[in-house]
């Protein structure tokens, strides 16, 4: 949590967000910049591995994710078609934690997940402060994103020295899941490592539902507890550890499965 006085308690601790991958040496770079300004930082990649181009479903594991990390923490989310563009640089401050990422609604998410969240812009003068002057039009990680990072997490700046206050942020590419009388409709924001496909549908919303079946690809899928809950190959409904709702396939891939991606609608409808 935030300190007595109410300013931003930093931990050192550093999260990192981005669609760039693994096979170039962009992620590295990040870090080094981090570490070249402030050489304690503790540096946690929560994922690159981000659909290239979609701040969705960035936000979408930030505001699922943020809370499992120490109260102080930076998280850093870089998923920006629009480097290089007149897009500004938002900063959210909610419970303890500070988010640096493009105002491109990757952080919609997050300002709706968090208790009390105060939204910023990053402000011209404030980078030129911080000597952060002539990025590249193509890799604001290196130039903006990680010298701000290590700034803010070794204590040295507090979000409200980088801008002034917004009153909103830009929305996100993604509605929030439509309740009505015994049915929910939602997306599928993410497809994990399994081929689980993980939707925007809260679990919590389940519990008005008596008996809920899930609706996708033209099957229905009653709603189980566990994977083992059902045998090899077969589909299964079910709330995931981060507490939405998840079309999975056991032992398999229920996206190839069933040939669905990032998009796909999902229907929760009672029994």
């Amino acid at each position: 949590m935030a300190s007595v006085s109410g300013r931003f308690a930093a931990s050192g601790v550093v999260t990192l967000t981005t669609d760039f991958g693994l096979k170039d040496p962009f992620v590295g770079v990040m870090k080094g910049q981090v570490l070249a300004r402030f050489r304690d930082a503790r540096i946690v990649d929560l994922t690159h591995d981000v659909l290239v181009h979609w701040p969705a479903e960035a936000g979408f594991w930030l505001s699922r994710s943020f809370r499992y990390f120490p109260a102080g923490t930076v998280h850093v989310a870089v998923v920006d078609p629009g480097v290089g563009s007149e897009r500004e640089i938002a900063v959210v401050e909610a419970e303890g934690h500070v988010f640096l990422a493009p105002d491109n609604g990757l952080l919609a998410a997050v300002v709706d997940a968090a208790d009390a969240p105060v939204l910023r812009r990053v402000a011209a003068s404030a980078l030129q402060r911080l000597g952060i002057g002539a990025p590249s039009a193509t890799f604001h990680g290196r130039d903006i994103f990680a010298p701000l990072a290590a700034e803010l997490s070794a204590g040295r700046e507090q979000p409200a020295s980088l801008g002034p206050t917004a009153d909103e942020l830009i929305p996100g590419w993604i509605e929030d899941p439509i309740v009505e009388p015994g049915r929910i409709s939602g997306t599928v924001v993410t497809v994990d490592h399994f081929g689980n496909l993980v939707t925007n549908i809260d679990g919590r919303l389940l519990q008005g539902l008596a008996h809920p079946v899930v609706r996708v690809a033209g099957r229905d899928l009653p709603l189980r507890r566990t994977y083992a809950d059902v045998r090899p190959g077969e589909y299964i409904a079910l709330v995931n550890s981060f507490g939405v709702l998840e079309i999975a396939r056991a032992e398999s891939s229920a996206a190839e499965g069933l040939g669905l991606d990032r998009g796909a609608p999902v229907t929760v409808l009672r029994k």
